[in-house]
């Protein structure tokens, strides 16, 4: 498929965005991407678009815990066992600290699980359809592609407009 740009339709309101969507996807038309300056999660929905951080997240918690463990017990049991008033070598002391470190492991990997994930990295230059959509503006983005012909993209301008779309533009990418 040849790239041969985008239809943008910019939006004011976060609830006229929604029903944009609606329209387009009951029209059969292709929606690439909603840019806005904070989560929609019911146009993720309705995109169907899903994440797996949650679960890598999860699992990044479970090896935190378990090396924690592991590592506490060798220190405290294995490497240099000390008895304290007749305590247990192996006791539950340091709950809190695995507790601490599991939230550690899973913060740190789930950061870098995501900026490896988007390709986000110091000095990268920012693609961003219409810069707007980081302050006050919500942008959807229909790809065009060389099968589209001029009546359909007319059809989405028609579309994007009667859907509460402040401007419609198009633009070469």
């Amino acid at each position: 498929m040849n790239n041969q740009g985008q239809i943008l339709g910019v939006f004011d309101d976060p609830d006229v965005i929604n029903t944009a969507v609606d329209e387009l996807l009951r029209n059969n038309i292709a929606i690439k991407d909603v840019f806005s300056p904070f989560p929609l999660e019911h146009v993720w929905k309705k995109l169907k678009m899903k994440t797996r951080i949650p679960y890598a997240t999860f699992l990044y918690g479970v090896i935190g815990a378990a090396s924690s463990f592991a590592f506490l017990y060798w220190t405290r049991v294995i490497n240099y066992p000390l008895v304290f008033g007749g305590k247990p070598a192996n006791s539950l002391s340091f709950v809190v600290i695995m507790f601490v470190l599991t939230i550690l492991f899973g913060v740190i990997f789930t950061l870098a699980t995501y900026l490896i994930r988007e390709k986000l990295y110091p000095g990268k230059k920012v693609s961003l359809p219409d810069p707007r959509s980081m302050d006050d503006k919500f942008v959807i983005v229909i790809e065009k592609d060389s099968k589209m012909d001029e009546a359909t993209v007319q059809k989405i301008d028609k579309l994007l407009k009667k859907s509460g779309a402040v401007e419609v533009n198009m633009s070469n990418v």
